[in-house]
């Protein structure tokens, strides 16, 4: 499989969406509960969807609680990530450790083959995005001990995404329909960090409630551009190899670093625009290799 024009324009707006839902749990007061929030309403669109599109095959079903286990270390991670740094320092970093990752998974466990120049872009746009997220723009308020913590919390969550990717790329092309591969995952894959979350709570359980009450409107936007974005990328997965959707997906880091930029108050210095450029040329290579 190559990835087409059409392919690469789906992913490119799947990158806005995932960004924007990335931002939206940035701009809150409590990560945690916002990224609770956000995809725990998943149930309540993925069972419409479920009930117009059917449930996807059963050879699907173990790669869908595989992934959705392997979620609850994305979400503790991802949460643990933007409580120590900003958006344009942790997003580059998770995204951008990732594809590689996925590349080498892609061709150990799916079996598939990439051009050389599929591999330099690949590695080129993993290079692009580490140059948007560690630039000394990045830095943190809270100074370099808070950084290093947010940078372990990010690699280790690039590692994470890695793994549910292949693991939902199989699934995904098991399922015989995307659509309901995706719904089916967030049916379930948003309530167990919603539940381990309100434990760890303890006492302050009805201040949480109370601040979910109060952003889940908004949070509701996030939920819809969640699982669009997921659903985008799982669809391009069975018209393109997994390693070359997974990177042109990280894209959504030139989205992340405008609205930290523009929306967060985030600087934007010489070296994310120089990562930037690095990204395209990483994304030309992926098109053409």
């Amino acid at each position: 499989m190559t990835i087409s024009g059409p392919v690469v324009m789906a992913v490119l707006f799947g990158a806005l969406l995932h960004a924007g839902w990335n931002a939206l749990i940035k701009s809150g007061r409590d990560k945690q509960l916002d990224t609770a929030l956000i995809h725990s309403l998943g149930f309540f669109v993925a069972l419409p969807v479920l009930l117009w599109t059917g449930l996807p095959a059963a050879a699907s079903w173990p790669y869908i609680f595989t992934s959705t286990a392997i979620h609850l270390g994305y979400y503790i991670a991802l949460a643990g990530a933007y409580r120590h740094g900003d958006l344009g320092l942790t997003y580059p970093v998770m995204r951008g450790s990732a594809p590689l990752l996925v590349a080498i998974g892609s061709v150990a466990f799916i079996g598939e083959h990439l051009s050389a120049v599929s591999w330099a872009g690949v590695a080129v746009v993993c290079a692009g995005v580490l140059t948007l997220g560690l630039s000394r723009s990045s830095l943190h308020a809270g100074g370099e001990a808070q950084r290093r913590q947010a940078l372990r919390f990010a690699f280790g969550n690039a590692a994470i995404i890695a793994l549910y990717t292949v693991v939902d790329g199989l699934g995904v092309r098991a399922s015989g329909d995307a659509l309901a591969y995706v719904a089916a995952l967030f049916l379930f894959d948003g309530i167990p960090y919603l539940l381990l979350v309100m434990w760890q709570r303890g006492d302050q359980r009805g201040a949480a409630v109370r601040y979910m009450a109060g952003r889940w409107k908004l949070a509701a936007f996030g939920t819809l551009a969640s699982m669009g974005s997921y659903a985008i990328a799982l669809w391009a997965m069975t018209r393109a190899p997994v390693a070359l959707v997974a990177a042109l997906r990280e894209t959504s880091v030139l989205f992340a670093a405008v609205i930290g930029t523009l929306l967060l108050r985030e600087p934007f210095g010489w070296q994310r625009a120089a990562g930037t450029a690095v990204v395209v040329t990483g994304v030309m290579a992926l098109r053409f290799g």
